[in-house]
């Protein structure tokens, strides 16, 4: 069903919680799992940074295939096929372009749960989901604590009974 599957990739420990059920799913289509890492520039404002944004630049994609290169690479050891990307951009509008110029099939991507920011400003998975033209499976990968009574859920602000 899927041949070609896109994960993005930031190289942290949360994102490498959707890579297991990825590699599964891989397995079983026999899909090849494309990491692409999209570095946003926008991060960079400040005035140093911004006389030296070729520099940062250049450093930044050299991290960022060093990770890609070095998680392919552990990948294809379970017999996968891997390969990994770099762009600059915004993530959300990358992600779907690199989707649909690469012939993905699947986009499978870790939610982060970024709290109350992301319903002001969107997260990148929302995004995704709303505008990809291929599927979108999107993996929750922080579980959050369940209350441990109904105190937990009332306000303490209101002063007392």
């Amino acid at each position: 069903m899927f041949k070609k599957i896109l994960v993005p990739w930031d190289g942290s420990e949360l994102a490498a919680k959707i890579l297991p059920e990825v590699e599964e799913m891989a397995k079983c289509f026999q899909a090849e799992v494309v990491l692409l890492t999209v570095e946003s520039m926008s991060t960079l404002t400040s005035s140093a940074e911004f006389a030296a944004i070729d520099e940062i630049s250049a450093q930044m994609k050299v991290a960022a295939e060093k990770s890609l290169a070095a998680k392919a690479e552990e990948m294809k050891k379970s017999g996968l096929k891997v390969s990994y990307a770099y762009t600059e951009g915004s993530a959300a509008n990358e992600i779907i372009s690199y989707a649909d110029a690469n012939a993905c099939d699947l986009i499978a991507m870790a939610t982060h749960g970024k709290g109350e920011i992301a319903w002001v400003l969107g997260s990148v998975a929302e995004k995704v989901i709303s505008h990809a033209s291929v599927p979108v499976l999107v993996l929750r990968v922080l579980r959050m604590k369940a209350p441990d009574s109904k105190d937990d859920f009332m306000f303490k602000t209101m002063g007392p009974d």
